[in-house]
């Protein structure tokens, strides 16, 4: 079988790897889960036996894997998929598992998701951070992914409650945070650990009391200071955007534009209007 892994992102506990492939029908082809998988088709289609048994994958459907079982994948109507593929210890997804409300037990009793409605938002934001080669935004997909796997398969419904005083207290803490370290390297497990709580716990709280993740209110923060600083100086964009915190240059263009409506220059053109 031919097949092509690239690495996208890793961290203490996890990583997350574009799998494509591009063999034709025959034999299927026969691994093993190292650890629990999560992976998402964005294109093709096969054909995957495991343990929780056989089942067809087409795009917007969800792999599940757990760890230590051997599972083989063939093509039997046509050849060739693409895959985002999230990989998790086992102690990094009980720590998920544990956090998720209603959730029975760690290991997937099916062997796949189909494509779900309501699955179908962060499958888009997964395959955008992909082709953006948004690699700090995997860490934060990555729980997400594995939350909403674990929730959905095993079934769980989530009572949203309203976010306690406490919690209030550690997101306010956590934003003051990224604004303080907004032009540096800012991580979700560092921001977990400061509030004392589980980055899948963190991420959930955060969400409920800011309206958005930690890693889209540090790109808001982010885009805002570059913002102000088109407008009120003349330093070059590059110089512009590397101190707001971005390290590639193309990345920030396309985010610029994307939330203003116009390149980082047309936003400094207008200044004078």
């Amino acid at each position: 079988m031919t097949t092509t892994t690239h690495s996208l992102a890793s961290g203490a506990g996890w990583h997350v790897t574009d799998v494509i492939c591009t063999a034709g029908a025959g034999r299927p082809f026969e691994e093993a889960h190292q650890d629990f998988c999560v992976a998402a088709v964005t294109s093709g289609t096969f054909r995957y036996r495991a343990q929780q048994g056989t089942a067809m994958l087409a795009p917007g459907a969800l792999l599940l894997g757990n760890p230590g079982t051997c599972y083989e994948c063939g093509h039997e109507h046509g050849g060739g998929d693409r895959c985002l593929s999230f990989h998790f210890r086992p102690s990094y997804m009980e720590r998920i598992a544990a956090g998720v409300p209603g959730a029975r037990k760690l290991a997937f009793e099916a062997a796949r998701l189909p494509p779900l409605p309501v699955l179908a938002p962060l499958l888009a934001e997964a395959e955008t951070a992909r082709e953006m080669a948004d690699i700090d935004a995997f860490e934060e997909l990555s729980l997400r992914m594995a939350g909403a796997a674990v929730a959905t398969a095993s079934g769980a419904t989530h009572v949203r409650r309203a976010p306690s005083r406490r919690d209030q207290k550690r997101v306010a803490e956590a934003v003051r945070r990224i604004e303080l370290d907004a032009d540096g390297p800012v991580s979700l497990s560092a921001l977990a650990d400061g509030t004392a709580t589980s980055p899948y716990h963190f991420l959930r709280i955060f969400r409920q009391v800011a309206g958005m993740t930690p890693y889209q209110f540090l790109l808001k923060t982010r885009l805002h200071r570059a913002a102000v600083r088109l407008r009120m100086s003349d330093d070059t964009v590059s110089a512009i955007a590397f101190g707001a915190g971005f390290s590639d240059l193309s990345t920030f263009n396309r985010r610029f534009r994307r939330i203003m409506g116009q390149t980082p220059s047309q936003y400094r053109s207008r200044r004078g209007a």
